[in-house]
């Protein structure tokens, strides 16, 4: 298919009935091309939110020129997304794949594929591990005790308490 041939997209009907069709004999290329539609049509956004940035002058603001705007951004985001576009189409279709896959057809194949590699090699440790010696306390020394004697502080609220 070249480039320059008319493109079919999301918001023809008649390509979402064929669309349709294609799903019931190959799943695989209609969920591509589902992708791709919903990529282009993102991009078809994106490039529509860029262009109303853009001030427009009294000369080139006309009805006429919005419409071909329009039609040239919904060409050119159905050309980036069948080019590859921003890898929106290929993330979804990844993803869709994985989740609706087929089931597996064997128990064993299902285990083998979700199990854990073990590691022969590794270790285990003991259940009973010996309680390690008991370390002595530090010794209080001179500096670093307080004063048991000496005059009692009055507490604040209390009789006798000075300001």
């Amino acid at each position: 298919m070249s480039d320059l041939a008319p493109s079919t997209g999301y918001l023809d009907f008649g390509s979402l009935t064929a669309l349709r069709g294609q799903a019931v004999h190959d799943e695989r290329k209609a969920l591509r091309k589902a992708a791709e539609q919903f990529e282009a049509h993102f991009l078809q956004e994106t490039l529509k939110a860029m262009r109303q940035t853009i001030v427009k002058s009294e000369l080139s603001e006309n009805a006429s020129a919005d419409l071909y705007e329009d039609l040239m951004d919904k060409e050119v985001a159905q050309q980036m997304a069948r080019r590859g576009g921003v890898g929106m189409a290929n993330m979804l279709e990844q993803q869709f794949t994985q989740r609706y896959a087929p089931p597996e057809t064997s128990t064993e194949a299902a285990l083998k594929a979700r199990a854990l590699p073990l590691n022969p090699a590794a270790q285990s440790l003991p259940v009973a591990t010996p309680a390690p010696a008991a370390l002595p306390l530090p010794r209080a020394t001179a500096g670093y005790a307080l004063p048991l004697t000496g005059p009692a502080l009055p507490l604040p609220g209390r009789p006798g308490a000075k300001p």
